[in-house]
């Protein structure tokens, strides 16, 4: 029988996690698993810019009809001044956009698209988010790993120099544009400078994945580094997500960017795209864009979003100086968390000490040691320290 051809696959270990979370009966539990922001008092909630956003679209929105593949424009465009600077978003007509279902469909269709344009391989520092593996692998993309992060908690710029200067000319460099998931660790300006003139120099291809511009430093500052890149490179593709930046985690609010060396160029590479989205999922879901896109054009809800996303920012780094400011629990030095950023931090934890932490003090994170910073609170972050330092002799 033709299903009986299909192997079993490994069920999603952080799918598991949670469901062991939601059985755990335990008052005190924390939940360090599941990569969403939280407030101090452990929600995720609505931001009160996009409920405000909704209301207008349920009040106006006069039709559910088709956008096309490429989903809403006035979206699309409304992102660009945050992405690339407000000075000059589209670099002189060199640099358009789509929607997609999420950062995660702007990174298939990113690495999809540069598959047709020849490329064959992809280099990645590691760790990474696990599902970029996963899309390299199901597109037949080889993956080249190289290390990102250094024993001291610091990026390993001479790791990915050696991926730049190495890659050939149909090979791709996969690259965090902030808040570096599961890792925090980022490049800074210094290094963002070497990485753009490498780039430029060896011709490999650029692909940025920015899934949580705002949550880092701040929103200019989280975009320098891969403005940095674009106005040093002829062509790249930018991944980028709102999910996280607008709490729209389910609405699944994405955007496609490619940069080109001219307007014939940018125009032959967004018809293939546009191919590539029309097979893939036909049309993007329209609601979470059509939100970001009101709330851009609005200069009240804008500030209010501004405003709420600085308080989201404000309390993970509150989060972090606390952590580093405890220094060390047992033998896991926490100050490197305080120059990172971002929702994720890697703890080097054995799987035992992560299963302990479970166990025995209700904590729940991912084996790798990867934890969610937002996951801490006021009132909880004690009891982590204390069960780390219990755990990790």
């Amino acid at each position: 029988m033709m299903l009986d051809r299909l192997s079993p696959q490994a069920p999603d270990a952080l799918l598991a996690l949670i469901r062991l979370y939601a059985a755990d009966p335990r008052a005190d539990k924390i939940d360090l698993g599941v990569g969403v922001y939280r407030t101090d008092a452990g929600e995720t909630p609505v931001f009160a810019a996009v409920k405000k956003a909704e209301q207008v679209l349920v009040d106006t929105q006069d039709s559910k009809s088709y956008l096309g593949p490429e989903g809403d424009m006035g979206f699309v465009h409304a992102l660009m001044p945050y992405v690339f600077g407000s000075a000059n978003p589209t670099m002189g007509g060199r640099i358009s956009g789509m929607q997609t279902p999420g950062g995660t469909g702007a990174v298939r269709l990113a690495l999809a698209l540069a598959q047709k344009a020849g490329v064959k391989r992809v280099h990645m520092g590691v760790p990474s988010w696990p599902n970029h593996a996963q899309i390299l692998a199901d597109l037949g993309l080889e993956l080249v790993a190289f290390d990102h992060a250094k024993a001291d908690g610091a990026a390993n710029l001479d790791a990915v120099l050696a991926a730049i200067n190495g890659a050939g000319a149909d090979e791709a460099v996969l690259l965090h544009g902030c808040c570096h998931n599961p890792t925090g660790i980022d490049y800074t300006a210094e290094q963002w400078a070497a990485i753009a003139d490498a780039l430029a120099a060896s011709g490999a291809f650029p692909i940025i994945d920015v899934a949580y511009q705002g949550l880092g430093l701040g929103l200019e500052e989280d975009a320098a580094g891969l403005r940095r890149v674009l106005a040093k490179v002829p062509e790249a593709f930018v991944a980028y997500s709102c999910d996280k930046n607008f709490g729209q985690y389910r609405d699944r609010v994405g955007a496609f960017y490619i940069l080109g060396k001219d307007q014939a160029v940018l125009d032959t590479a967004f018809s293939n795209a546009n191919a590539l989205a029309r097979a893939a999922w036909s049309m993007p879901p329209d609601h979470g864009g059509a939100a970001v896109r009101i709330i851009l054009r609005d200069p009240e809800m804008t500030q209010q979003w501004l405003a709420e996303l600085d308080d989201m920012r404000a309390r993970m780094r509150q989060v972090r100086d606390s952590l580093a400011a405890a220094g060390k629990a047992g033998r896991i030095d926490l100050t490197p968390l305080g120059t990172q950023n971002g929702l994720f931090a890697m703890l080097p934890v054995t799987k035992e000490e992560v299963a302990k932490l479970r166990e025995e003090h209700a904590i729940y994170m991912a084996a790798s040691g990867r934890i969610n910073i937002a996951g801490l609170t006021a009132a909880n972050l004690p009891k982590f320290i204390a069960a780390l330092a219990a755990v990790a002799h």
